[in-house]
């Protein structure tokens, strides 16, 4: 089975720069994620929208490689029966003329 997360969008502190440190700023997280299911073992969607808000909402990181890195573990923590995992981080109002994005994927 894989799980797909589409365009799930809140408020963090996010970046180096100063006023992004200062001022929450809109992420759009996409995420994709398969594992092996049977009736004994399946993942309930809202808890890894649950974690991925969590994770990004307490650790406020500086870096959008280290979100990547940091929602990877607190996702696989919870959920290790993943196979695969696929996350993109979008800012979409940083720069005015396009949104910034990163993604990353892995096998388990």
């Amino acid at each position: 089975m894989t799980i797909h997360i589409e365009a799930l969008s809140f408020d963090v502190i996010i970046g180096l720069l100063d006023f992004e440190r200062d001022k929450p700023q809109r992420v759009i997280i996409n995420l994709e994620a398969s594992y092996e299911y049977t009736q004994d073992n399946f993942i309930d969607y809202a808890d890894m929208v649950d974690a991925i808000q969590e994770e990004l909402k307490t650790k406020r990181y500086t870096l959008l490689e280290d979100a990547l890195l940091g929602l990877k573990v607190a996702l696989y923590t919870r959920h290790p029966s993943l196979q695969t995992l696929w996350i993109k981080i979008s800012k979409p109002d940083i720069l005015p003329q396009c949104t910034v994005s990163l993604s990353k994927s892995w096998h388990f």
